[in-house]
Parts: C-alpha cells; sequence; structure tokens
C-alpha cells in the first residue's frame, strides 16, 4: 500500500515509520524544511526510544521517505493520513482544528485517484465529516473515503505500542474504505490483535473516553495520596490493594506530582469543552483537571515544608524535569508549575535531565543546567526528584546527603523509602502520599484553592 502521513511531530513520524516496517510505502511530509532535511539525514527531532532504528531500517530499504511536497505524497497514494497537531485554542479549551482543516483542503487539491483520508490527530467528534465537507467543496470531483483511526501511543513505549497494540480503532463508512484500512493493518490482524470497526463519532470520542478515564484514575489516585498524608496510611499499600482487583488494575494508580504532557491535559480539557457544548457536562472530568492543578500547586507546598517554611536563598537540586521519563517532552509537566513557583519564592534551582535541556531552557528561564546528579547536589538544601528516570532510581544516596548542605528530599515519585534514605544520612523525607519525617510545624503555603 501506498501512505501519505501528512505531519511529522510525533504522532505522525512514529506513525509512518512503523507504517513502512509492515512493508508499506510510505511518503512523510512537512511543511517545515529543516526538519524534512534533518529527517533525511537520519536524524530524529524527537527522542523515543527505538524509532531511530526502526526509522534507518526502512529508509534503507527504500519504504520510507520524507518530503514537503505534499501533492506528490499523495498523487497515487491508497491512504492519506493526517497527523497534524491540535492544540488547545486560548480562550474556551476547545481543540484547534486550524492545520487539520488546512490540511484537507491541500489533499483535496492534489487526489489523483480514490484515496482513504485517515484522521490520525486527536479531533473533537464531528472533525472527520468536516474534513469530508471541507474535501467536497474544494474538490466536488474527488473521490475519497475518510476514516478515524485515532491513536493510543505512550510517549517512551511508542513503537511498542503501535507494533502489539491493545486494540486498533477505526472509524469509517463504507466497505470500500474497510478494505484499504484491512490492508494497512493486516500484520496485526494476522497477529491476532484486535481491530475495532465503528462509526466515524464513536471512534473519535473513543480517544477522549479513553484518556479521559485514566487521567481519571490518576487524579483519583493522587486526592488519595492526599488523604492518606493526614490519617498516617501509605498509599503505594494502598494502590497495590486497589490494583490486584481486576475490575481495576494496577496501571495508572502511581500516586505523584499529576498528569502532564501532550494527551492527558489537552484532552480532558477538549472532553470538558464538548460536554459544555452539548449541554451534557462531564463533571468527572472537569474535576480531574481541577484536581490534577491541585495537586502540581500541592507538590510546591511539600518542597516549602521540607525547607523550613521558606525557600527563599535556599538551593534546590531537581532531578527530572520531562512530564515522564523515556520523552523528551516537557508539555504540561508538572516541573513547569513547581520550578517557577520555587524560583519565584527565591530559590536557586539546579536541573538535571537526561532529555529535558533542549525544550527545558526556554521553558524554565531563571534556573541552572546540570548533567550530574552528585554535582549538581553538592551544597544544596533539598533535593527534589520530579521525573523517574532509571539513572534516579538506584542513585548513591550516602554520597547525595553527604553534599549537601542540608540533606533532605522530595520524592515526589516515590523511588526511595523513608528508612534508605534517613538511613543514608538525610535528615527528611517526603513523599507523596506516603510517611515522612520532618518536624510539625505551621510553614508558609503556596495558596490552593
Amino acid at each position: 500500500m501506498k501512505i501519505a502521513m501528512i505531519g511529522t511531530g510525533y504522532v505522525g513520524l512514529v506513525s509512518g515509520v512503523c507504517f513502512s516496517d509492515f512493508g508499506h510505502d510510505v511518503l512523510c511530509v512537512d511543511k517545515m524544511p529543516d526538519k524534512i532535511d534533518m529527517l533525511a539525514r537520519g536524524k530524529v527531532p524527537i527522542y523515543e526510544p527505538g524509532l531511530d532504528a526502526v526509522m534507518a531500517r526502512n529508509v534503507e530499504a527504500g519504504r520510507l521517505r520524507f518530503s514537503t511536497d505534499l501533492a506528490a505524497a499523495v498523487d497515487g497514494a491508497d491512504a492519506v493520513f493526517i497527523a497534524v497537531g491540535t492544540p488547545t485554542r486560548r480562550g474556551d479549551g476547545h481543540a484547534d482544528l486550524t492545520y487539520v482543516m488546512a490540511a484537507a483542503q491541500d489533499i483535496a487539491r492534489a487526489l489523483t485517484g480514490y484515496a482513504v483520508v485517515v484522521t490520525k490527530s486527536t479531533v473533537p467528534v464531528g472533525t472527520n465529516r468536516k474534513v469530508a465537507e471541507v474535501i467536497r467543496n474544494t474538490r466536488p470531483d474527488a473521490e475519497f473515503d475518510v476514516a478515524s483511526n485515532p491513536e493510543f501511543l505512550r510517549e517512551g513505549a511508542a513503537i511498542d505500542d503501535f507494533m502489539k497494540p491493545d486494540r486498533v480503532v477505526v472509524g469509517l463508512e463504507t466497505n470500500r474504505a474497510k478494505e484499504v484500512m484491512g490492508d494497512i493493518y493486516r500484520p496485526l490482524f494476522l497477529r491476532d490483535f484486535p481491530i475495532v470497526y465503528t462509526d466515524l463519532e464513536s471512534a473519535e470520542m473513543t480517544k477522549y473516553a479513553a484518556n479521559a478515564f485514566l487521567a481519571t484514575k490518576i487524579s483519583f489516585i493522587n486526592e488519595i495520596a492526599a488523604l492518606c498524608e493526614r490519617v498516617g496510611a501509605d498509599v503505594k499499600a494502598v494502590a497495590k490493594g486497589m490494583g490486584l482487583d481486576g475490575r481495576i488494575g494496577n496501571k495508572f494508580l502511581h500516586a505523584g506530582p499529576g498528569y502532564g504532557g501532550s494527551c492527558f491535559p489537552k484532552d480532558t480539557s477538549a472532553l470538558a469543552r464538548i460536554g459544555q457544548e452539548h449541554g451534557v457536562p462531564q463533571r468527572i472530568t472537569e474535576t480531574v483537571i481541577a484536581v490534577n492543578d491541585l495537586t502540581k500547586r500541592r507538590m510546591v507546598n511539600k518542597v516549602i515544608d521540607l525547607c523550613g517554611g521558606s525557600v527563599n536563598g535556599k538551593t534546590v537540586t531537581v532531578l527530572g524535569a520531562t512530564f515522564k521519563p523515556e520523552t523528551d517532552d516537557m508539555r504540561e509537566a508538572p516541573s513547569l508549575t513547581v520550578v517557577p513557583a520555587l524560583v519565584g519564592g527565591g530559590a536557586k534551582l539546579r536541573i538535571v535531565d537526561p532529555h529535558g535541556r533542549k525544550e527545558g531552557e526556554a521553558l524554565l528561564p531563571g534556573v541552572e543546567w546540570q548533567s550530574d546528579p552528585y554535582s549538581a547536589a553538592e551544597g544544596a538544601d533539598c533535593l527534589l526528584i520530579l521525573t523517574e528516570w532509571n539513572q534516579f532510581r538506584a542513585l548513591d544516596l550516602k554520597r547525595l546527603a553527604a553534599a549537601m548542605a542540608t540533606p533532605v528530599m522530595a520524592d515526589l515519585r516515590n523511588i526511595y523509602s523513608l528508612e534508605d534514605v534517613l538511613a543514608a544520612g538525610f535528615t527528611a523525607y517526603d513523599g507523596v502520599g506516603r510517611g515522612h519525617a520532618d518536624a510539625t510545624h505551621d510553614r508558609a503555603r503556596v495558596p490552593t484553592e
């Protein structure tokens, strides 16, 4: 099959590379010449484990190419995937469809025969019908069908998610489109991975509903964590007890500083907006958003407490800035709330992150970036763990404690135990939803309401 992939962002690039690994002929298109030049030279503009190797393999095999020429990509394509950005629109929280509709117009002008125009981007319910309308209005003689094929890729595990998916969801209306999409995903069908065919609206809604539900689990366990801190329970034990129930499952029950990234914040906001527009408020999702914002601000107070009620003049070493490990993505990361609040409180911050510096330097001004946790901890007054990168999981705690001026730890990912931290020479420790070791007294707090 000949596939055109419009957009080489995270979704478009991963999808295009993986489709080529299925054996399809894929031409990835982007309007940014610098990005296409980088890809043509074998350089991956994002950090995603394993992506560079799969890309190189298929470029060498001649199945994967990159271009700025959309018309050439669409010409003779069996399927044209739209994988452009749908950022949250300022002011109303809805998904901005400007790029999607512009791509639809460009595709319409370039169509030379029948093709399935597939929306891979996350879009509100009804968008695919609008895409079809744009194409018909631009080219009344165009021969095409539309399909909705939302992605369910986890950053840091995207290749495995694409090649071994829990399911593939495809919304469409005609048997002809179903045949094309079936051929595209035939390698997965032959290995018995579920392919769910449904109508356009159900496919669009599935993406939002799935992400909102996962975000709900995160906000729920973070609220339970806050309660655990007050009543003396350990949220890790609580989450384990919950997760062993097959009806609940153990995924997304890890208490922490709140969710971030490119999907959950944007998709929960869009779903809430869709509900408001249709007179069916999504109150659970709206609460999930509020709880997540509150959770991030609550993390600031933990650091303030550990620093004696004020961070003014204190040096805080931050381990991790990306929203999760194994990605360079800083979008909506908890660090974007926590770090500016600490800097605003007068703290001097040193940040160590294996891949976050490239984006982080522009997003987090007024901080110092370092590459080594131990040198970053020299003379520090607090060690703050914000992202659970593997290289932070087995640090020499004694060495860290000895290097610090005031050895206290705010472990916001619960990767260490209170006992191990104190045994290593730290004088205070606080996790999320767990026991802590510090004196109880009144301290300055960031307003949370």
